[in-house]
């Protein structure tokens, strides 16, 4: 059975798909892989993320923005993080990927005091790791196989939980 090649896609590829990236290759194990990128790569970490990444016991040495021009690999699953609710826009990925939307607000754009701005980073990572935890419950290569039907709707149920 191929192990799944998920993409973690956003505009800027500094915070949220980043902060997917590296949760969802620590949480699922040998089975899965993520990579991250963006539509339009800011060209760095925001350093928040970086922050709270470290702080959750998880490495950050080698993390970019990247541009989905840059891809190694061929995504089986496409999962946009962009917050279209709020008015973003989110990029379209035109491979033959299974997609799925897991809108959640840029933490980046975050107004206010030191404590709401980390706050933001805070909830938009709790949200995430939520979402991750329970796509790594699902047997993803075997509905793979079965056809896109099923994954598709189990990741769209995803897409919409909150811790």
């Amino acid at each position: 059975m191929k192990k799944p090649e998920i993409l973690f896609l956003c505009t800027g590829n500094s915070c949220r798909s980043i902060l997917a990236e590296v949760t969802f290759n620590a949480l699922a194990g040998p089975t899965m892989h993520a990579v991250s990128a963006g539509s339009h790569p800011a060209g760095y970490v925001h350093p928040r993320s970086l922050a709270l990444l470290q702080r959750e016991g998880f490495s950050t040495e080698g993390l970019s923005s990247k541009s989905w021009d840059d891809l190694t690999v061929t995504p089986d699953i496409v999962i946009t993080v962009c917050a279209s609710a709020a008015g973003e826009t989110c990029p379209a990925y035109l491979g033959p990927a299974i997609r799925a939307h897991w809108g959640v607000e840029d933490p980046a754009k975050a107004t206010g005091s030191e404590a709401e701005i980390e706050a933001a980073f805070d909830t938009a990572y709790r949200i995430l790791r939520h979402r991750i935890e329970a796509m790594c419950q699902l047997p993803v290569a075997e509905l793979m196989e079965k056809g896109p039907a099923q994954l598709r709707a189990e990741l769209a149920r995803i897409g919409s939980l909150e811790p």
